[in-house]
């Protein structure tokens, strides 16, 4: 008991000396952007909803930037035409803070509970370094919703497909109705031969945008013929915070970026996507498939901001978890952790702002686009889990299982390679399913 104590203590205090740590970096290397994006959605929503105008007519005084999700979207943050400044700032922070916690927990618990971590000091420890992510703290500061798409994706991909629920589908088709480019997970689930959970998505995606239209036909009919198009609203394709193919391009030569050059790279990268996905869903491991089309969705669009990368979080907790599942003191292990930890102290450095000004010359190009390579490296080398099968879902022989353990036909699960060695493994019942510590 007073062993468990002190290890308890022990605990406490590190998450402690990593939250003063992560708060100190974030004094030194976060850039305040006082909810700039939030006030673009509160200023537009009060001025549609209570002043009387057009909701894409409104532009942040000073500035070109409006208001450029769908109508569905608009629907979704109406309530926050009726909330004060400083009550709308608290939601979305509190909602993004909650929503990545979820997340991240469905990723990392599994790690946990094959690693034989305490759970909940590894959810704090990571919720820290999280904290300390440049897409993330750029979301915050902004005011943005990724994390929340991504929750929706993660409901379907994590969640409601393993345990072949028939819902699965909904909240792909809901982020696409919020904002158009989770429309690529609805290509993945076609990619990979789930029609029913497609169909789903499309049909939510277009009850939804329905919806909108039939409440505010104005603003619909504005947005599908005017302001879908105007990419004047969305920024310059060459700033250096656009870290997509496109922007790469568009860096090369800013006054004519090359279109064909942009779609051949983009079409070169949806082939090697379309082989990887068919085969991570072939082996069961669903939470690779979301890594891995999290990260093409932010390489083929074609306005990737450093906030989108969120997308990049599951692929890199994917890389501990690929980490930890190879044998111990292993050249493997060595290799995965340190790109997990490379990409991500790369993904906390800000470096690509280092070429803000001046992204000319080989050092330019190599840096301003840092982590457009990182998007690339977990498309082509994020491993797949062989051994592994999301929550409740059926594996490759049929059974089912825990996030993260794969299932041979009898039910019993398939350990990796140091797991069935090492003499110290148990296995208990959590919640009515096998589980290793």
């Amino acid at each position: 008991m007073a062993q468990g104590a002190g290890r308890t203590t022990a605990q406490v205090v590190a998450v402690a000396a990593l939250a003063a740590a992560v708060t100190l970096f974030l004094s030194v290397a976060a850039v305040r952007h006082g909810f700039f994006d939030l006030r673009v959605y509160h200023g537009a929503l009060t001025y549609w909803a209570r002043d009387g105008g057009e909701i894409y007519d409104f532009l942040k005084a000073g500035t070109q930037y409006g208001f450029t999700y769908p109508p569905f979207a608009a629907l979704v943050m109406l309530p926050m035409a009726y909330l004060p400044w400083g009550a709308a700032i608290v939601v979305s922070v509190a909602a993004t803070v909650v929503v990545s916690a979820v997340v991240i927990w469905w990723l990392l618990d599994p790690v946990a509970r094959r690693a034989g971590w305490t759970r909940w000091f590894t959810l704090a420890v990571a919720l820290c370094l999280a904290a300390a992510y440049e897409p993330m703290r750029e979301t915050v500061n902004f005011g943005q919703v990724n994390m929340l798409l991504l929750f929706l994706v993660a409901v379907d991909l994590l969640r409601l497909l393993p345990a072949g629920n028939r819902w699965a589908g909904v909240g792909i088709g809901l982020a696409t109705a919020i904002k158009l480019t989770p429309g690529i997970f609805i290509v993945y689930l076609l990619v990979t031969g789930r029609w029913r959970a497609a169909a789903t998505a499309v049909g939510s995606a277009a009850v939804a945008t329905l919806v909108a239209a039939g409440l505010f036909p104005d603003a619909s009919r504005e947005f599908w013929t005017e302001a879908l198009w105007n990419t004047d609203r969305v920024g310059e394709l060459a700033f250096v915070s656009n870290q997509s193919l496109r922007g790469v391009v568009a860096r090369l030569d800013p006054e004519h970026p090359s279109t064909v050059a942009w779609l051949l790279l983009v079409l070169a990268t949806l082939v090697v996507w379309g082989w990887r996905c068919r085969a991570a869903v072939s082996a069961g491991d669903e939470a690779t498939g979301l890594a891995l089309t999290g990260a093409v969705m932010c390489l083929v669009s074609p306005v990737t901001w450093v906030h989108h990368l969120v997308w990049l979080l599951p692929g890199l907790i994917l890389l501990v978890d690929n980490g930890m599942a190879a044998p111990a003191r292993s050249r493997r292990r060595r290799l995965l952790l340190a790109a997990a930890l490379i990409g991500y102290a790369l993904l906390c450095s800000r470096i690509v702002w280092s070429w803000e000004k001046d992204f000319t010359g080989v050092d330019g190009f190599l840096g301003s686009n840092t982590y457009v390579w990182i998007s690339l490296a977990l498309l082509l080398g994020l491993p797949i889990r062989r051994w592994a099968v999301p929550a409740g879902g059926a594996g490759p022989a049929g059974g089912t299982g825990p996030a993260g353990s794969a299932v041979e036909p009898g039910g019993v699960p398939q350990l990796a390679e140091q797991d069935r060695i090492a003499p110290t493994v148990q296995r208990h019942r959590v919640g009515g399913l096998l589980a290793v510590r």
